[in-house]
Formats: structure tokens, C-alpha cells, sequence
């Protein structure tokens, strides 16, 4: 591919734009149509009253949501056969091309355990420190702690870090005085002050991990590709030892790179940004990305919280496309450990991801921006929907089990009697489809896995990837009921006007008590026993079709602490099962961060050296005359 005054063409004609995403819209909609107009069949045969038509309708919106999941699974996997989209932007293109710019490692930080901060910067630097164009990074550690012995901390990391690599000049550390709108305030604040000496920010989280080829590697592609504005690597999950750690890891490690594809396929320039991992061209970003605070009050008002979805539809409203990269490479993340966590974390998504209804509608969006807010909204609605459909489903099995049949009615028709119409192949058919569309993804991801020699041994082998495979769709069914009541909890606080604080997360392998998990859960046990008891005295024969998710509700507290213990992951690991690459062939970097995180001491109390080092910046020379920094000295208070 021949540069074209410096800049690489992607290769993206709006006829192939346009087919994709008519093709893509069009089987999922027909999808949905074609399950609704089965299950129609099934509901008329013995005729339809309102609570049939609501059903139907919750149906609907339901199966067409997880059809646009499987199609979006298939056209990765067609991606992923065919090696490669021509209209994708490919990292192999850039391989030795001179960098040019200068790029900010952003790492925006709150109240987080020092030592693994330490043992994840440390991995990155280390990594960046070997590749030739290592010079054109800086490293900006962005504060926004409020524990003051945490804070202490940090400092005492930075210094030894800039010690350790001898970095003084290149990595900063600083403090906010006033911490405003949470990471995206911290990130603004940043770009605000210090962005003018930057061409490109790689945005960091607390738990992420990348190589110095990949950081490398995309500020190239930006060089290379004027038009993108954000350019999204692909953080696959790693380093939990907890059992549900290893359950969300292997079957997100099977699935994601496929899944990328699929979304880049029909995404094109109009893709998303997840907050971290991810570079962005600060010029555009500083001059179109700021977010607005809402009206009203939290939890629909306020400062938004999800704010990684408005960014993206900003800059792509500012002209810029927005890209992912599903086959970059060396870009990792961590997932909570438990069922609380990671429902702790979900609580914070669901409030953001539902005041995204109050930016849907600004003017000048592209409409695949208003999308991706229907599709984050939906991502945490959906459970509502699923809960109100099963109940429904349970009251009107109740209700035709309370019925007496009338076989004749009055009049010429009572001569002949109408049977009931049981529609056994409607119903056979369409219980097929919904297992299909449930499986398929993870038996695609599982293909792809398997025909790739190296990949297979990574994940084990083949019998123990299928294995691990039906081991993970088992506690899947288990733990969806106790997610769904979580997330429909969830909305419906956001709903009533409870807001979410502004907490820490626990990145640690924790384990839950069953003290704790009764005192989250019981609710939900309640609801299981209480919905089982009816459906068995009423309805039985669908108390056994609703079985899975009565199971999961009653067995939730047990399986949450259970799942939760690094015992359990341990003795699946032993058993090489839920096994991932990263841990059969694992990365130099995640090897360090592994033994620095075990090594590290607590970081002590001794003072930093120097106050004026810790609390002022030393800025690099200023790349514009209007965006002149200035820093920030660290008071004793905030020692």
C-alpha cells in the first residue's frame, strides 16, 4: 500500500459502507421477525389476549437484540477465516515506518492499590524502553486520590520509578486540587494543561497493561491515517485467579477477538471507545470532545459517567473517524473477581449508560453515535425486559393451567368440537433457534480456536477447550438469573433517582463470604423460592421449562461465594481448564507484572526527597504559544 502524501487510505467506499450495514440491519431484523412470527403461531393457535400481544412484543425486542450479537459473531468469523478485512485498517502496515510525533501515556488513577499501579507501569515502561522509537512517549501519572496515605504512596512509586529508568523530564506525576467530573474531569484537566506538547494521549486504566510494540504501533497508525481520531486496540482480559475471574476470562478470551472483527466489519469509522487502551489525536479531541453537564440532578443529570461513548460520537461529529483493532495485540485488562464486584461495577454503567438518553438526540450526530447510546442503553434495559417476560410467560401458564377446556360451543358450531392446538413443531422449532442463537458465538470462537494449531495449544488443547467451554456455558445459565435481577435492580434505581458514589475498585482476587453474599442476595433467594413454590403448585409443567433460572436464583448466594474463591480457579487451572493463552504462553510483560506485584513491598512513609521534584512538574518544550502549561505544587494537606 502506497502512502498518499504521507497517510495511508484505508479503502472505505461508501457503497461498501452502505451494503454492509443494509445487509448487517436487514438478517437481524428478519431474524427477530422470523422468531416473533413463530412464537406468533404458537400464542394464536388457541387465540391471543393482550398479555399474549405484550409478550410477544417483549419477545421481539429481545431476540432481535441478541440476533444482532450473532450476526455480528458470524461476520467475524467470516473476517477471521478469510484473514482479514480489506476495509479495516491493518497494523502490519506501518511495520518500520519512523514515528514523528510525540505521544502522552495517560494514566488517570483514584484512590487505587499503589502496588499494582507500580508493578503495571513498571511492566509498560520496561516494554516501551526497548523499542527504537521509545523516545517520542512521555508517562503522566494523573492523581485523583483522596486518601492521603495513598497519596504519599504514589508519590514514593513515581520517584522510584524515575529513578529505576533514570526518566526524569519524561514521567510526571500529578495531583488534582479540585476533582471534578471523575476520570473524564482528570483527563480534561490533563489535555487542557499539558496537551499542547502532544500530537496523540494513550489513555491508561489503573488495571491495564501494554506493550511497547503495541503503544508503538498505534501512534504509527495515526500517523499514517490522518482521518481517524480514536483508534481503539482490543484489551483482553487476564491475571484473575478466582474461579468467576476465569470463567468471565476464558470465555471473553475465546470470543473477543472474533466479536472485534464482527463489530469493525460493520462499524467501519464510526466505531467506540472504551476509555482505555486507546490513543486519540489531541488537537480534535481538545477542541470538539469536551462533555457537557447535564441538567438536573444525578443520577440522570449531572456529570456523565459513562463518558467514553459521547467522546467517540463527538469526535467522529467533529469529522474524525473512530477505529478498532482487533488484531493489534499486547493490549491487556483486568475483570473483577466476583459476582459482587463485578455488579458493583455494572451499578456504575447502568447509570451512565442510561443518561446516554439525554445526549442521544444532539445535533449533528452521526447516526451509527445515536446507536451505539441505543445499544448501551439496551445493554442493562434488556434485563427488565427479560424478568417482565418471564413473569408474564409465568402468569399466563398459570392462567391457562387454572382453565377448564371447553371443547363445544352454543350454536351450529357446537356440533363440532374444537380441540386445543398444542403447535409441538412451532414450538420445537423455534426452542432450536434460541439454543442456536445463545451457542453459536462461543462454538465459532471455539472453531477458530481449534483450527489454529498454536492457538488450540494455548487454550489447552482441543478436548479441554470444549471442555472448558461447556464448563463455562454451565455457570453462565447458572449466574445470568442473579445478573439479570442485579441489572433490572439497577435501572430501576437509576429510574427512582438513586445515584452511585464515586468509589475505588476492587481489583484484588477477594473472595465473598456467604455473610456478604446473603446480604446482597437474599432478595433474590427469596424470589426464587417464592416464584418455584407457585409455578409448582400452579403450572408445573412450566415450572420445569423456567427451571434454570429458578436454580440460579435459589443457588446464587452459594454460587457467588463459591466462584469467588482463588481455591476453586486454582484447582480448575490444575485441571487445565478455563485456560487462556496469557497463561499458557504468557507475554514478558505480564510476567513482570505478575512477579513485581507479588514482590513489592507496601510503600512506607518516608517522605519524597524533594517537595518541589514531587509537587512540580518539569514540563517539555511548549508545541503551541496558546496552551501554555503551568503546574500545580502539592500542598501538605495533600501529602
Amino acid at each position: 500500500m502506497e502512502p498518499v502524501n504521507g497517510a495511508l487510505p484505508v479503502g472505505r467506499p461508501h457503497w461498501r459502507t452502505g451494503v454492509r450495514r443494509t445487509g448487517f440491519f436487514a438478517v437481524t431484523l428478519l431474524t427477530g421477525v422470523w422468531a416473533s412470527a413463530l412464537l406468533h403461531d404458537v400464542l394464536a393457535a388457541n387465540g391471543m389476549g393482550d398479555a399474549e400481544r405484550l409478550g410477544l412484543g417483549l419477545f421481539f425486542l429481545l431476540f432481535t437484540w441478541i440476533s444482532g450479537a450473532v450476526w455480528t459473531a458470524i461476520a467475524g468469523f467470516v473476517v477471521r477465516l478469510a484473514g482479514g478485512d480489506p476495509a479495516a485498517i491493518d497494523p502490519r502496515e506501518v511495520t518500520g515506518r519512523p514515528l514523528h510525533s510525540r505521544i502522552a501515556i495517560a494514566m488517570p488513577i483514584h484512590n487505587e492499590d499503589v502496588r499494582r499501579v507500580a508493578a503495571g507501569l513498571e511492566a509498560v515502561w520496561t516494554s516501551l524502553s526497548g523499542e527504537a522509537d521509545s523516545g517520542a512517549f512521555d508517562l503522566f501519572i494523573l492523581s485523583d486520590t483522596s486518601d492521603g496515605q495513598i497519596a504519599v504512596a504514589e508519590e514514593l512509586m513515581w520517584e522510584r520509578l524515575v529513578s529505576a529508568h533514570a526518566a526524569r523530564g519524561r514521567i510526571f506525576y500529578r495531583r488534582r486540587l479540585e476533582r471534578s467530573q471523575r476520570k473524564a474531569g482528570n483527563i480534561a484537566d490533563f489535555v487542557r494543561r499539558w496537551g499542547g506538547n502532544y500530537e496523540y494521549m494513550v489513555v491508561l486504566d489503573a488495571d491495564s497493561v501494554m506493550t511497547g510494540a503495541a503503544l508503538v504501533t498505534l501512534a504509527r497508525l495515526m500517523e499514517a491515517h490522518p482521518q481517524v481520531g480514536i483508534l481503539q486496540s482490543l484489551p483482553l482480559p487476564m491475571g484473575r485467579r478466582s474461579l468467576f475471574g476465569r470463567l468471565i476470562q476464558f470465555g471473553s478470551r475465546l470470543q473477543s477477538p472474533m466479536l472485534t472483527s464482527g463489530l469493525a466489519f460493520w462499524h467501519l469509522g464510526e466505531s467506540n471507545y472504551y476509555g482505555h487502551n486507546a490513543i486519540v489525536r489531541l488537537r480534535p479531541w481538545r477542541e470538539s470532545c469536551e462533555l457537557p453537564v447535564l441538567s438536573g440532578k444525578p443520577p440522570l443529570g449531572g456529570d456523565i459517567l459513562s463518558h467514553d461513548f459521547v467522546e467517540a460520537a463527538f469526535m467522529r461529529r467533529a469529522g474524525y473517524e473512530v477505529r478498532q483493532l482487533a488484531d493489534l495485540g499486547g493490549s491487556w485488562e483486568e475483570v473483577p473477581a466476583n459476582v459482587i464486584d463485578y455488579a458493583a461495577r455494572d451499578r456504575r454503567w447502568t447509570q451512565g449508560n442510561l443518561q446516554h438518553a439525554r445526549v442521544l438526540l444532539l445535533p449533528g450526530l452521526h447516526p451509527m453515535s445515536r446507536l451505539h447510546f441505543l445499544t448501551g442503553i439496551m445493554a442493562y434495559v434488556s434485563s427488565p425486559i427479560w424478568l417482565a417476560l418471564l413473569l408474564l410467560s409465568s402468569l399466563v401458564s398459570v392462567r391457562e393451567a387454572a382453565k377448564t377446556p371447553t371443547y363445544f360451543l352454543s350454536g351450529f358450531s357446537s356440533l363440532f368440537p374444537l380441540w386445543p392446538q398444542m403447535r409441538q413443531g412451532e414450538t420445537l422449532l423455534l426452542f432450536t433457534i434460541t439454543v442456536v442463537v445463545l451457542l453459536l458465538p462461543k462454538v465459532l470462537g471455539a472453531i477458530l480456536a481449534i483450527r489454529d494449531p498454536r492457538t488450540r495449544r494455548q487454550f489447552g488443547g482441543a478436548a479441554r477447550l470444549c471442555a472448558s467451554l461447556l464448563l463455562e456455558q454451565l455457570f453462565s445459565v447458572l449466574l445470568a438469573p442473579a445478573m439479570m435481577v442485579f441489572h433490572s435492580t439497577f435501572v430501576v434505581q437509576t429510574l427512582l433517582g438513586r445515584t452511585v458514589a464515586w468509589n475505588a475498585q476492587d481489583r484484588s482476587d477477594r473472595g465473598v463470604s456467604l455473610r456478604e453474599a446473603f446480604a446482597r442476595q437474599k432478595w433474590q433467594l427469596l424470589l426464587g423460592l417464592l416464584w418455584g413454590a407457585a409455578l409448582l403448585l400452579l403450572a408445573r409443567p412450566f415450572f420445569w421449562w423456567l427451571s434454570p433460572v429458578l436454580i440460579g436464583l435459589v443457588c446464587g448466594i452459594g454460587l457467588t461465594a463459591w466462584t469467588s474463591r482463588p481455591a476453586a480457579g486454582d484447582f480448575a487451572r490444575r485441571l487445565r481448564l478455563l485456560l487462556v493463552p496469557e497463561e499458557t504462553d504468557p507475554p514478558a510483560e505480564l510476567v513482570a507484572v505478575g512477579m513485581r506485584r507479588s514482590s513489592l513491598a507496601v510503600f512506607e512513609s518516608s517522605p519524597p526527597r524533594s517537595h518541589s521534584d514531587a509537587g512540580e512538574i518539569p514540563l517539555a518544550p511548549v508545541a503551541e504559544p496558546w496552551e501554555r502549561p503551568r503546574c500545580e505544587r502539592l500542598t501538605g494537606e495533600q501529602r
